[in-house]
């Protein structure tokens, strides 16, 4: 996995763990006894979607204790005129003489239908360490690329209403 954490990403990763650990399994694991007490479990559907959900949790956890073993811990912090993690920049892109906002985001909060764009994209990995003004070449693929012009650069400093994505 090996994915580029922030300290605040590993700490909601962690809170992630330990509700699902301390609240929600208990609470899954009793759903799970009181259906199977519902008789043959052949057909008892509340039974089956009961253990499913708990599997569902299980796996999850698994997942996230996973990211956290692996996880390469990255600095949010960057200079103040250049584009860096958690940084909000408007980008113009001539191709479409279109302006955007975007956030600079890790992988596992990156969300591109809310603006977030992952450090590890195309885009990202463009602006990255870049100044208002630059001219930054996107390259998408080894076929094709595209110009993007950074307009402005925006501290974000607080990313604590930012989720970590679930697959």
């Amino acid at each position: 996995m090996y994915d580029k954490l922030t300290r605040s990403d590993l700490k909601k990763i962690q809170d992630e763990i330990d509700y699902r650990k301390l609240e929600l399994r208990p609470r899954l694991l009793e759903d799970v006894k009181e259906t199977r007490a519902h008789g043959d479990l052949s057909e008892n559907f509340e039974y089956h979607a009961a253990k499913k959900e708990k599997n569902k949790n299980e796996s999850r956890i698994r997942y996230l204790e996973r990211m956290l073993r692996t996880a390469q811990v990255i600095d949010d912090r960057s200079k103040e005129d250049e584009v860096g993690m958690n940084n909000t920049v408007e980008v113009y892109f001539e191709e479409d003489d279109d302006t955007q906002q975007y956030r600079i985001v890790t992988t596992v909060r990156g969300d591109s239908l809310h603006n977030l764009i992952s450090i590890e994209s195309p885009l990202g990995k463009a602006l990255l360490g870049h100044k208002a003004g630059d001219r930054v070449e996107v390259k998408v693929n080894e076929s094709y690329s595209y110009f993007a012009v950074i307009k402005k650069i925006i501290n974000t400093k607080d990313d604590s209403q930012d989720r970590i994505r679930s697959f």
